[in-house]
């Protein structure tokens, strides 16, 4: 298939430049909808943005039914999101083939996710829904700069709609679908005076998993139950000061995701409709992510802008797993549970400003995270009649100072932008570790050691970006960027030495080239970027014990280059027609992993979750208005190509297959005497694919399957 995917990208490409002449004399007026990003700590064009990004407006949201984390998967080629086996609300992120494939407290992703500005350290609970989203931005690549939280692969920012003053506005939408789906999601805007307005969200999600459960407790594998809700208070006494104060709340009581026995690649298992009757006390998971932010801007002048971002976020989440209980014998292969309690605090001081008449603009600022929290996890395994328990703590402290300056000299008549960027890092983490073991029910044994690591990191992180408005439309940059994730520790290690030892921090540089160009009187958009990275002190996840999948240790082992492609193209050849269609390439590969012997064993490893090719196509068309209204629709279809799901092949061949995903949604609107009603009906996986999700080893193969067709009508309200 990835040959098919690359024709696919190359055929849409072509067809657009051909037909470039074809659309040459129409009118400015129904071109593509300009999107502001605020990727660099201010608004400005996403086309005069010299990084590689991924935007997605209010409409895009709704025509797409994205409205959290896990809705972005595979609509952004080159990210993937995954479930973890023990808790499918958690999600792995992977950019450009960099991310965190475990979600142990002690350790940090490679992709940093803010909501609002605000960093969101774990990953436990991102699957959260949030009702009323004005912008979504993926960053792809290294963010050494503005985003130095552990941002190797890229970043990923949720903005929600501010209140506004002086207008009342309510939005709601209800859906039902198969497997019994409830949704509703509701916002209600209150002005409160001239100066205070308040802003309320609200949503709940509910939809039966697609495996039953004839064992005990759960009556299925994967039924969502999720609740959100916010509160966002704007004061802006005067035009020029404002203090947004926020408020937010995620619950997650879904059931732990069905995991498969399954056959390796190329072969692959039919999905499951039902799991075994042997299946013993399992229960919901329970989640509970909330937050509070505090952001104050003071427009001093139109060249001088303070900011303050404060964040304040807790988690508190038990998740649980069986694995293959009736698969391979009347007892599970393992089940796992743990509870984990995390909090966090952040501030971020930040200037923006304009200076020498425009030329310079400058951004600048102070960076403090802190974060602490416990975790607790029993494994228990029948076939060796062995159960472990595990508490581990962590205490993390974070530092920086940032700056970026971009000069656009008077020559060549302003059309040439030199960046310059700079982030020093500190950072302190704390963890401590103990472990028990208990034989055949017997008695309760202390492992001797106590974990009780503590490092200090630093790092200087710059950027260099080269740009270049060929024409007003075309813009051209190089770049060069350094990306650095922090050490850590390893609960899973081998011994409790390895745990204290840990391990470094790894580093990226990126090296990239790109185009953004608008054509045809703003109806065709082109971009595209390629890039090198050299990846080093690879943090890398070894099994060292082959009888027990869950004893790993994690070692600054693996330098690799990652090379990709990325292309975006929008097509509007009339108001009514708009065509999107977006491809990466990427080639992942390990140059040197070094073992205990000093043998080079790269050879024996693969990146995970890093597909070659992968593609989105959007195609959304507004038909004539008729008596009952304006009918609107949407088609889009992802594909990506095979992946690994295991670095190393040493363990068997763990592939998820390529495939792809149709999905549809056709809205009515402008209803005569239901104004601001809208009713659509929509479709995902119209054909019913079966794919794996994710494919881990458990001793045996494990999968989790993606969702069978899905189908359903949305009910609309705004005013």
């Amino acid at each position: 298939m990835h040959n098919s995917l690359a024709g696919y990208a190359l055929g849409v490409s072509l067809f657009c430049l051909l037909t470039v002449p074809a659309f040459a004399q129409s009118d400015q007026a129904n071109g593509i909808e300009e999107i502001v990003v605020t990727a660099q700590k201010r608004a400005e064009s996403l086309q005069n943005t010299p990084i590689s990004i991924a935007a997605f407006n209010e409409r895009d949201l709704e025509n797409r039914g994205i409205s959290g984390l896990t809705d972005l998967r595979a609509t952004v080629p080159a990210l993937q999101l995954t479930p973890f086996p023990n808790n499918a609300a958690s999600t792995q992120i992977f950019m450009r083939g960099v991310g965190l494939s475990d979600d142990q407290i002690t350790q940090d992703g490679g992709v940093a996710v803010y909501m609002d500005g605000i960093y969101v350290a774990r990953s436990q609970g991102l699957a959260m829904e949030v009702s009323d989203l004005e912008r979504i931005e993926v960053l792809r690549g290294p963010q050494g700069t503005l985003y130095g939280r552990n941002a190797t692969g890229g970043a990923i920012n949720f903005i929600t709609r501010k209140p506004e003053l002086s207008t009342f506005g309510f939005k709601g939408q209800a859906t039902l679908g198969n497997f019994d789906t409830r949704q509703f999601k509701g916002a209600i805007n209150v002005p409160l005076g001239d100066t205070i307005a308040v802003r309320l969200s609200y949503a709940n999600q509910q939809q039966d998993g697609f495996v039953d459960n004839p064992g005990t407790i759960v009556k299925r594998w994967g039924d969502e139950d999720r609740q959100a809700m916010r509160a966002d208070v704007l004061w802006q006494p005067v035009g020029d000061f404002s203090v947004r104060y926020s408020y937010d709340r995620s619950i997650i009581h879904d059931t732990p995701a069905y995991v498969a026995l399954s056959t390796l690649y190329p072969n692959q298992t039919p999905r499951p409709g039902a799991g075994s009757s042997l299946v013993r006390d399992v229960v919901p998971n329970d989640i509970v992510s909330q937050g509070h932010g505090l952001i104050g801007e003071w427009t001093v002048s139109e060249a001088f802008t303070l900011r303050s971002i404060t964040g304040y976020r807790k988690l508190d989440n038990f998740q649980n797993q069986d694995y293959l209980t009736g698969a391979t014998g009347p007892q599970p292969l393992q089940k796992n549970s743990s509870h984990a309690l995390q909090d966090q605090w952040s501030e971020e001081l930040q200037i923006v400003g304009d200076a020498m008449g425009g030329m310079l603009k400058y951004v600048g600022g102070f960076y403090f995270f802190t974060e602490g929290g416990s975790n607790f996890s029993n494994s228990y395994s029948p076939p060796t009649r062995t159960r472990s328990f595990t508490y581990a703590t962590i205490r993390n402290r974070s530092y920086a100072l940032f700056g970026q300056a971009t000069l656009t000299p008077e020559w060549l008549d302003r059309r040439l932008h030199v960046t310059v960027g700079l982030r020093q890092s500190w950072d302190q983490r704390e963890a401590t570790l103990q472990r028990q073991t208990q034989v055949n029910d017997g008695p309760i044994v202390d492992v001797p050691g106590l974990g009780d690591g503590n490092r200090k990191f630093n790092d200087l992180s710059p950027s260099f970006i080269l740009a270049f408005d060929a024409t007003p439309d075309v813009n051209l940059y190089a770049k060069v960027v350094k990306g650095y994730k922090s050490g850590g520790f390893n609960i899973r290690a081998s011994s409790i030495d390895r745990f204290n030892q840990g391990f470094a921090p790894e580093t990226l540089w990126s090296y990239e080239a790109g185009l953004k160009s608008q054509w045809l009187d703003n109806r065709l958009r082109f971009n595209i970027a390629g890039f090198v990275s050299k990846y080093d002190d690879i943090q890398i996840n070894v099994q060292s014990d082959p009888n027990n999948i869950r004893i790993t240790d994690v070692l600054n082992a693996g330098s690799a280059t990652v090379t990709g492609m990325e292309m975006d193209i929008t097509l509007a050849p009339v108001r009514e027609l708009r065509f999107t269609a977006n491809y990466a390439y990427l080639h992942s590969k390990y140059d040197e992993i070094i073992d205990a012997t000093g043998k080079n064993i790269a050879s024996t490893y693969r990146f995970t979750n890093a597909p070659k090719h992968t593609l989105a196509l959007d195609l959304t068309y507004d038909l004539p208005p008729t008596p009952i209204g304006e009918f609107s629709a949407n088609v889009n279809y992802t594909a990506q190509s095979k992946k690994y799901t295991n670095s190393t092949i040493n363990n068997g061949s763990y592939i998820v297959g390529d495939y792809g995903l149709l999905n549809a949604r056709l809205t009515l609107a402008q209803i005569p005497g239901l104004k601001g009603t809208r009713i659509s009906a929509w479709g995902r996986n119209l054909a019913d694919k079966q794919y794996y999700l994710m494919q881990f080893n458990i001793g045996r193969p494990g999968a989790i399957f993606g969702e069978p067709r899905t189908y359903g009508v949305d009910l609309g309200v705004e005013f």
